[in-house]
């Protein structure tokens, strides 16, 4: 077998040697994670007992974050007498990515502390053994090592240290196996054996791990109390070196929740408390990590400026490349390349004289991606090449199957690069062969898509199609560990997540088998999960798969999918007959008329010009399964919409002589499996109905909100918030407390791509997505009652944002609402009073659907001759249960 290996990587070696500089295109891959874990010798009582879940090593694609990680505490005494102990040892082994040597001294120097009788030491090693398993997702054994040194804790009761440092690792274990609430009930525990201790860091760190698995559990206030609180008691500490790594993972945990801001102010304090103090060895960590931050809150510049600063504040050359090719990355993404060029043969040059390690195995690989990417390269694609061969021979020594299968599709990619498909297709095979045998999820995503490409390229449509779907069925698997890497994902979902699906979709589109149709369907649904997961940056979303005739037999629903080259429709209806219509039009073009059609959606705007748009996007979506016969007049249209599609209002698309709206009730939805079936008893409704009319801070007044929310009190039984009664504790203690059916919220508020900055504002504050989302839920699980409809009638999408839309879809998934109405964008409040009275009274009457009644408040609109614009009423959108 190891011979094999040998006689493969000469092979590869040798061929390289033929390989020709030529021209590159466009790829790229996330940048590097920062080891942290240079910090572990300075702590007392090691990171465990600083109780923090840090990122361990550089992973080029999907990190799970909330690894453990070693430990080496002993009393300050036996650690003068232990400066070079085995446990020592294995941690330098750990910290330099070398995790199966690690293992190795370590479980030596265990099975010298059981013949010793040394139960001290046997119970470090076996908590550094699990870290290191853990490492290597090698749960099996991580957890075998760990409930080891637990077990051995119960007959030495007396270290609170000690039993701390096990319990963190239990607990990151528990959350690395999805058991959220088992690990925050161990966090609990580590947090009483600190308190014991009288260690406040150690509490702190405790706290800060339970934020996590609360986020996880989906308690995002709660989450907010305990940062906030550890934040609070963490500022109250004099300032110190170990202040500076509680920030600076405070941060972290802050932006893995999803608040680049606040976690950018806090990086930034922990940066001027090690300015002040001159925590040297801390300062190029941390401008590290503020300029990962930068690139989200401020810009490529200012990141820039930062890793520029990180990497003359290096005291190891191990960071000081991370923060240079961390530079390099940016540059390449920003496409600054002549700088980029001028930095690529030092980074060469560096990275051929690293050792063996799986960080310096990771650097090479994304290094070699984002050299790739450069159009003159002052790196030939030989150097690449090589590069990558001797980071396989690396893996190979350190028999580090994940890693090597990590180089050989890097390397399989460079040579479908210079046209050298068979030997792509050689190396990506392999690559997912060695991903299966790890299960490496994240990997074999990569080298399934990468070996379709291939497939695709050779025409063998089937078998492309097949190992397609294993790599969206690794991108499902890997739901919670996609979502949970800080937001800089969101780049790698847009280049290496979502292309996947739309080419599979695509390939499945191609066929005319009722088998492939569905597989396509279903593909198109799995997209939306993808990117709603994406914008909440965790897998929040519980899925149901749900069949149209439970919902609504007699409504049809329709995917459109934009694609490089066609747009594609499927219409699917109740018998489950699926029907598909594409239209050769170039993805540009689509894109182009979806945006002149919002700038013509004003009534300054020129109606002819208006309405020849409309008509061109109702010619490729609806057109054809009207010629068709497939859709009857006045029976519903459920849209799942794709792209650019979301920020349009399908209501106001034009046949030539009458609106969408005027032939069918519309309603959108983002995928079948995120709905729920329940619908709205008309004969029983009772609302709350909360808004605000005067001007709050920077948001104008909305005088016919007082009109609209007194108007709706009177049509349906209500209980009433308006202006300083519309709070935030209000709204809580309301929906805790009445049994509604219906909440009416007549307020500003924005939907964005950052779900930070999809809110809607009270009295006395704004409330996030999440903010809402836990409330509705504890409001359904104390009094097993569902909020029906959630409608924002004063709502608008972000100005700018293209993806804005996902931030409406969002919420109205994540509220726990089983039909959201909101706004595209604002709209004069006394129209909205009207649209949003007449839709009340609409919805009052015996067998009125949501999506009927909004579409007769909107009709009604249309012939009022003063705003039968779109603008005034088009705006309007359901979402999800439209019965």
């Amino acid at each position: 077998m190891m011979d094999n290996r040998h006689q493969s990587r000469k092979k590869y070696i040798t061929n390289l040697r033929s390989l020709k500089s030529m021209g590159l295109k466009r790829r790229r891959i996330d940048g590097l994670r920062r080891s942290s874990s240079r910090i572990y010798h300075r702590l007392k009582f090691g990171l465990l007992g600083f109780g923090l879940v840090i990122l361990l090593a550089a992973i080029p694609f999907w990190t799970i974050v909330q690894a453990a990680s070693p430990s080496n505490s002993l009393p300050e005494a036996t650690l003068a007498q232990n400066e070079v102990s085995p446990l020592s040892t294995g941690q330098q082994l750990y910290d330099a990515g070398r995790y199966d040597e690690a293992i190795g001294v370590w479980q030596n120097a265990l099975d010298n502390f059981v013949t010793t009788g040394d139960r001290t030491q046997q119970i470090m090693a076996l908590n550094n053994l699990s870290a290191a398993y853990q490492a290597i997702n090698q749960w099996p054994q991580a957890e075998q090592t760990i409930d080891q040194s637990l077990n051995l804790l119960t007959q030495f009761p007396q270290s609170s240290v000690l039993q701390a440092q096990a319990l963190n690792t239990r607990a990151s274990l528990w959350l690395h196996l999805g058991q959220a609430e088992l690990a925050l009930s161990t966090w609990k525990q580590a947090e009483q054996n600190y308190v014991e201790a009288q260690d406040t860091i150690g509490i702190l760190g405790s706290q800060i791990n339970q934020a996590k698995a609360l986020q996880t559990l989906g308690f995002y206030r709660h989450s907010l109390e305990q940062l906030t609180q550890a934040e609070q008691e963490l500022f109250a500490l004099p300032d110190s070196t170990l202040k500076v790594i509680a920030l600076r993972s405070l941060g972290k945990v802050t932006q893995l929740i999803g608040d680049p801001r606040d976690s950018y102010n806090l990086m930034a304090q922990a940066l001027a408390i090690a300015q002040r103090i001159d925590a040297t060895p801390e300062l190029s960590a941390t401008y590290f990590s503020i300029g990962k931050l930068a690139t989200e809150v401020e810009s490529a510049d200012i990141a820039l400026a930062y890793f520029e600063k990180a990497e003359t504040t290096a005291l190891e050359s191990q960071e000081r490349q991370q923060a240079q090719l961390e530079q390099f990355g940016l540059l390449v993404k920003t496409q600054q390349h002549a700088q980029a060029e001028k930095m690529a043969p030092q980074l060469l040059s560096s990275l051929q004289a690293q050792s063996a390690s799986r960080a310096s195995i990771y650097s090479i690989v994304n290094f070699a991606q984002y050299a790739s990417q450069l159009p003159n390269s002052s790196v030939s694609i030989t150097e690449l090449s090589q590069l990558l061969a001797q980071a396989i021979q690396f893996a190979d020594e350190l028999d580090d199957t994940r890693a090597e299968s990590h180089a050989l599709r890097q390397l399989g990619q460079l040579y479908s690069q210079v046209q050298q498909y068979g030997e792509a297709f050689e190396l990506t095979e392999k690559s997912l062969r060695l991903a299966r045998t790890t299960q490496s999820a994240d990997v074999i995503a990569q080298s399934a898509w990468q070996l379709g490409r291939l497939l695709k390229q050779q025409n063998q449509l089937d078998k492309a199609i097949e190992i397609y779907a294993e790599a969206v069925t690794a991108l499902q698997s890997l739901r919670g560990d996609l979502a949970a890497i800080n937001q800089s994902i969101q780049f790698s979902y847009q280049e290496q997540v979502e292309p996947v699906y739309r080419e599979l979709a695509s390939l499945l589109l191609e066929s005319e088998t009722p088998e492939h149709l569905k597989q396509a369907r279903g593909v198109l649904e799995d997209l939306q999960v993808a990117e709603l997961d994406n914008f909440f940056r965790e897998a929040c979303l519980d899925l149901q798969a749900n069949q149209i005739e439970e919902i609504d037999p007699t409504a049809t629903v329709v995917y459109p999918i934009i694609l490089p080259d066609r747009i594609a429709t499927i219409y699917s209806k109740a018998d489950d007959t699926l029907s598909k219509f594409e239209m050769p039009v170039d993805s540009v073009e689509i894109e182009q008329s979806l945006r002149e059609f919002l700038s013509l959606l004003h009534p300054s705007a020129d109606k002819t010009q208006r309405l020849e748009v409309s008509q061109k996007i109702y010619d490729w979506l609806i057109r054809p399964a009207e010629e068709q016969g497939l859709l009857t007049s006045d029976q519903p249209l459920v849209f799942v919409l794709d792209g650019l599609l979301r920020n349009i209002p399908v209501s106001a698309l034009y046949d030539g002589q009458q609106y969408l709206i005027e032939k069918y009730p519309v309603a959108l939805s983002p995928g079948l499996q995120l709905m729920q079936a329940q619908s709205l008893s008309q004969g029983n409704i009772k609302a709350l109905v909360g808004g605000i009319s005067e001007q709050r801070g920077l948001f104008s007044a909305l005088p016919a909100v007082k009109t609209e929310v007194t108007a709706i009190s009177n049509l349906v039984a209500s209980t009433k918030l308006l202006n300083s009664e519309f709070t935030r504790n209000a709204l809580a203690r309301k929906l805790q407390a009445e049994q509604v059916d219906i909440v009416h919220l007549a307020t500003h508020g924005q939907f964005s791509s950052d779900f930070s900055q999809t809110f809607f504002l009270t009295w006395d504050g704004v409330i996030n997505i999440r903010e809402l989302s836990e409330l509705l839920q504890q409001r359904e699980a104390s009094r097993n009652q569902a909020i029906n409809l959630l409608t924002l009638s004063a709502c608008e999408t972000a100005k700018g944002d293209n993806r804005a839309s996902l931030g409406l879809a969002g919420l109205a998934v994540r509220s726990g609402a089983r039909s959201t109405i909101a706004t595209l964008w604002s709209i004069k409040d006394n129209v909205a009073a009207q649209i949003m009275t007449t839709f009340y009274d609409d919805l009052r009457q015996p067998g009125v659907s949501k999506a009927e009644a909004l579409r007769q408040a909107q009709i009604h609109m249309l012939r009022d001759t003063d705003f039968s614009d779109p603008f005034f009423w088009s705006a309007y959108v359901l979402i999800g249960n439209w019965v």
